[in-house]
This record gives structure tokens, C-alpha cells and sequence, in this order.
């Protein structure tokens, strides 16, 4: 059960508590290739690791295979990442109008030749240091518009060298909106069975979200994005539902405890102000379906300082 990277949520303060509650594997924020080697410090801020993470993964996008080849170096230089994963599933417009992101799944020439050079880099990289080499994975969008053309990126990634594909059943064109195909994840689990694994992304809001998934497509991993903004506990939910075939529900308590721990982490990265204001969205979350919510989002919405966020349990 892994944490996927999910821009403006999954820097080190949430990968920390997703930890803390059972993710298996956490992924960064998407990271630019062309920010990591004109060395922006905005980028680099996106690498922290949390003190608890023994594996990391950092989700990597650019559309030049030399530049991403050269990213691939600094992060395994400056980093020491478990894996890195090209990412080709943004379906964001400043993203995709660069050829990076979900525009690769219309591009299967260059999306082979950045596998194929940061496979590269990992394989340089692995000879002159003696470290163990790196794998290289990708995550895929199902395709550019309303023809599927998941298969044939996966194909171009698994022949340049690709250890894993992690494939969200969605298109660009879809964006967020709309159902994600699970049938498209089981073809391509089928596709790929004992020859590389294949992970689940999109539409993974419960633990019986993921049980289906892992049960009907047999893909090998499971990740959980949006289903796990104000909700870590998602992950030792879904290990109790699969393991023990029921769950209870988090009580209130801790749910306030582990917004105030994932605030007091981000404090530290970047000032209380900043943080803050950063956590009123990620606060609001973790509020959702509580008894007074609408008073405790309105505190939320108006909180500056960790003090304000305090005001919370008067109401409590």
C-alpha cells in the first residue's frame, strides 16, 4: 500500500504520517528535471526526507531524455532515493504543453528514450559509486483522449528498461472527473504478469476501494492519493480489512493529533506562517464528517499561527 505523489499535498510532513499509519512506500511530489539541475532550492525543498521514511520514491518529469538523465544523477547522487518514477500521467496543461506529464502517452518514441537514459544514468551511476542500481519506474495516464493508448506506452517503458508501470485508469482528457477503468488496469496487469509489477492507481477512497482493486485487476500494489489527504489512517484500515476483514472507525482525538503532528512538521520546513496557511486545506480535511465541521473549517479558514489551530478543542 503505497502513498502516490500528489502535487501540494505529499512533502515530507504528510509522507511522515501516511508512514506513521502504515504506507508501505511513499512517493515526493512531482519534481522538475530542468529545476534540479539549474539547483532551484524550491526544488530541492520538495526532496526532503522525513525521519521515518526507510524507502522513498521520488516522481520525477521533464521531456528531454538528457536533462532527465542528468536529473536522474543529482538525485541519486544528493538523494539516495529506493526508486525513482518518470512521471507520465499529469494531466495538468502547464505540465503537458512542455511534453512532459500525460503527453508522453501520445509520444511513445521520446517516453522510451527517458526510460531508456535515466535507466541508463541509474546503471553509470550504480558503476562508478558501487551502490546497488536504482530501479526506474513510470506511471501512465490510460491515454491522451477517448482512445486507449495505455498498452503501448506501457510496451515502450517495459522495452527501455522499466522495473515497474503504475497505471491511473483515467485520461488526460479526463482529468480528475469521471470513473477510472479499472478493466484497463487489469489488462495491463495480465499483460505484465511475472515479467515486472504493476501498481493501481485512481479511485482509492476506503479500504474496500482497495481490496476490490487488488482483487479483480491481480495488480501488485496499490496507491492512495486524494483518498489519503486527511486520512492516513487509510493505510492500517486497509492492512486490517484484508487481513481481518473489518476495521473501526478513528476516533476524533486521533485524528486531531495527527493534523497537529503533520503541522508541527511542516512548521519546520517552511515557518509557522507559511505553514499554516498551507495546512488550512489539509486541516479541513482531516475534519470532514466530524460533529461541528462547519464551526471547525471556519477556525480553520481563519488560523494563522499554531496557537489559532489550538482553538479548535475549545469547541471540543
Amino acid at each position: 500500500m503505497f502513498l502516490a505523489p500528489l502535487a501540494g499535498f505529499s512533502d515530507r510532513a504528510f509522507r511522515s504520517v501516511c508512514v506513521q499509519f502504515g504506507a508501505n512506500f511513499s512517493y515526493t511530489e512531482m519534481v522538475s528535471s530542468e529545476g534540479l539541475i539549474r539547483d532551484s532550492q524550491k526544488t530541492r525543498r520538495l526532496l526532503l526526507r522525513a525521519p521515518n521514511e526507510q524507502f522513498l520514491a521520488i516522481q520525477l518529469f521533464g521531456s528531454n531524455p538528457e536533462t532527465m538523465a542528468e536529473a536522474t544523477k543529482i538525485l541519486l547522487r544528493d538523494f539516495a532515493p529506493s526508486l525513482i518514477d518518470i512521471n507520465a500521467g499529469c494531466p495538468v496543461k502547464k505540465v503537458t504543453k512542455t511534453g512532459s506529464g500525460a503527453a508522453l502517452t501520445r509520444d511513445f518514441i521520446t517516453l522510451g528514450k527517458i526510460v531508456a537514459a535515466t535507466v541508463k544514468a541509474t546503471e553509470e551511476f550504480s558503476a562508478e559509486s558501487g551502490c546497488p542500481k536504482v530501479p526506474i519506474t513510470v506511471k501512465i495516464r490510460s491515454g491522451w483522449g477517448k482512445t486507449p493508448t495505455f498498452m503501448e506506452a506501457a510496451k515502450a517503458s517495459f522495452e527501455s528498461g522499466a522495473a515497474a508501470i503504475t497505471l491511473h485508469p483515467r485520461s488526460c482528457e479526463q482529468g480528475y472527473s469521471g470513473k477510472a477503468n479499472v478493466d484497463f488496469t487489469t489488462q495491463l496487469a495480465a499483460e505484465y504478469s511475472g515479467k515486472i509489477p504493476v501498481f493501481a492507481s485512481g479511485d482509492v477512497f476506503s479500504p474496500e476501494d482497495a481490496g476490490r482493486i487488488l482483487t479483480t485487476t491481480h495488480c501488485d500494489a496499490v496507491m492512495f492519493a486524494r483518498g489519503a489527504t486527511g486520512n492516513p489512517f487509510i493505510f492500517e484500515n486497509t492492512r486490517r480489512f484484508l487481513t481481518e476483514g473489518s476495521y473501526e472507525s478513528i476516533p476524533l482525538k486521533r485524528k486531531l493529533d495527527a493534523a497537529f503532528s503533520e503541522l508541527q512538521l511542516l512548521i519546520e520546513d517552511k515557518g509557522e506562517d507559511c505553514a499554516c496557511r498551507e495546512m488550512r486545506k489539509r486541516f479541513c480535511a482531516y475534519t470532514k464528517g466530524m460533529e461541528e465541521g462547519a464551526r471547525l473549517r471556519k477556525i480553520i479558514c481563519e488560523s494563522k499561527t499554531m496557537e489559532d489551530y489550538r482553538r479548535i478543542w475549545k469547541i471540543l
